[in-house]
């Protein structure tokens, strides 16, 4: 039997998890760095929850998060209207 898709509206959804959750998770206070080995050993946690955010951390780590400078497909088609 499929499971009925639930709506949830835009302003609820955040596919990147609560903000500063694996911080409290793992001790580490909000205004400070987590180390990538941090990250790489919280993979591996016996914790389901833990290693499903630090697992979501290193696939965010690698997002392009805005930079000011267009990427170089962006680029390409610049001057194709």
């Amino acid at each position: 039997m499929a499971r009925a898709h639930r709506y949830v509206p835009k302003k609820d959804f955040h596919p990147g998890g609560q903000k500063g959750k694996l911080h409290r998770e793992l001790g580490v206070p909000v205004d400070q760095p987590i180390g990538a080995a941090r990250i790489e050993a919280a993979t591996h946690s016996k914790n389901p929850e833990i290693r499903r955010d630090a697992i979501r951390a290193q696939t965010m780590a690698g997002w392009h998060h805005g930079s000011s400078k267009p990427r170089a497909a962006d680029r390409r088609y610049a001057g194709h209207k």
